[in-house]
């Protein structure tokens, strides 16, 4: 697609074909910034690329930047979790704005980030650092106590998460003291928290100006196995306390722009808990799904909200209008193998008859013992799902947690 000069020059940080694709197809220029394992495929399919590993910010990082500047790049998107730090440090040097930095940082660390949002007003959980196993055994004994448990009862699980990594990543539910003793050392420190009953949630929120100009609920039917694109009408229902509560979120991180991926609890009494938030796009492939339902390239409408040279009128344009526009319902299922031992991958009968089967990204088995998950493991896959109504498309991806993928 032709670019056009007077919009602002993007760079894109880490490796995704998806986001490349969306780029080829809009009309501001763009760089790819990836690890030097990229640099054949993009010359030869003529993608522009500058070569950089993302290690651990050092004395060199600010080379990154200067490069990007002088290349003329007005700003830097990031893709993944682990870019999200440089992004920070890259903008702060291309906007001249050096809070970009720090504001990084608290997107990051899921620690200093509850903190800041608590200081925001904004619910959070009960949660603490841990630097080793006493400290977990300590916690989870203290927010039993805290609950007014007595002797015998079952414990309330605490949730164990990595600092700085993606969603589920390194994610373990210990429920007893024992449980704690199988966490490896090398994964200390971690943030701990206790547990929320509750509706879990994700929201995709689009800003401009400090305005949310796009925001989308996307409904977990299970954590880590399945999502939905838009939300039930029950969900729904929620939107405008969701959409106060990102109002709040944007005033307590300072955000001006840009695409934020929180993720909340609604208990049965209709409190909003904050979970975490990313400033990246979220995982399961929900921006592939808002594009079924809705027609606008989710990549794009980040290219967008990031350009400094974006006009106000040319990001209203380009939005449709939350759940009137959508067509359906766009829901996706992540497969895990229910075996211990694996030869072959068989698609259900019943999953590639229904109505609303799409399509798959499944690949046969590479070996045959299906390694055990200790925490919240990485799917072989994704099942995509399209139909007219939430709760058939609930059900659907709910029941798919009994069906064999892999025999």
């Amino acid at each position: 697609m032709k670019k056009d000069p007077n919009k602002g020059y993007i760079a894109l940080l880490g490796w995704s074909l998806n986001a490349i694709e969306a780029a080829e197809n809009f009309d501001r220029r763009y760089v790819v910034v990836a690890p030097d394992w990229a640099e054949e495929y993009c010359q030869k399919h003529d993608i522009p690329y500058e070569p950089w590993n993302f290690e651990r910010l050092n004395d060199r990082s600010m080379e990154i930047a200067e490069t990007l500047k002088e290349m003329g790049v007005n700003v830097a998107i990031p893709l993944f979790e682990e870019t999200v730090e440089w992004a920070g440090a890259i903008n702060s040097v291309l906007l001249d704005n050096p809070r970009l930095y720090g504001q990084s940082l608290l997107l990051r660390d899921k620690a200093l980030m509850k903190r800041r949002a608590q200081l925001g007003g904004i619910r959070v959980g009960i949660f603490e650092e841990a630097h080793d196993k006493d400290d977990v055994i300590r916690f989870l004994k203290r927010v039993n106590q805290t609950l007014l448990k007595l002797d015998g009862d079952p414990n309330d699980p605490i949730h164990l998460k990595a600092f700085d990594k993606a969603g589920c990543l390194g994610h373990r539910v210990i429920r007893t003291p024992d449980e704690v003793d199988t966490i490896p050392e090398e994964e200390f420190p971690v943030l701990m928290e206790s547990h929320l009953d509750g509706w879990e949630f994700a929201v995709e929120a689009w800003i401009h100006d400090g305005k949310i100009v796009f925001l989308n609920i996307s409904e977990y039917v299970t954590l880590g196995y399945s999502v939905f694109v838009p939300a039930s009408p029950e969900l729904e229902k929620y939107r405008p306390q969701i959409t106060a509560q990102i109002e709040k979120l944007i005033k307590a991180f300072d955000i001006e722009f840009g695409l934020i991926h929180p993720e909340y609890f609604v208990t049965n009494d209709g409190e909003m808990y904050f979970g975490e938030v990313a400033y990246r796009p979220p995982g399961f492939k929900v921006f592939e799904l808002l594009e079924r339902v809705y027609g606008f390239n989710a990549y794009q409408a980040s290219m967008l909200v990031f350009d400094p040279k974006s006009t106000p009128d040319e990001v209203a344009e380009f939005f449709p209008r939350e759940v009137e526009d959508a067509d359906g319902y766009a829901g996706c299922f992540g497969v895990y193998p229910r075996l211990r031992v694996v030869s072959k991958l068989e698609i259900p009968e019943e999953v590639e008859d229904d109505p609303y089967f799409e399509s798959h990204e499944l690949t046969p088995p590479l070996e045959e013992t299906v390694t055990k998950r200790t925490a919240f493991g990485t799917h072989w896959g994704l099942v995509y799902f399209k139909g007219d109504e939430a709760a058939r498309m609930k059900e659907l991806l709910k029941h798919l947690e009994e069906l064999d993928f892999y025999v």
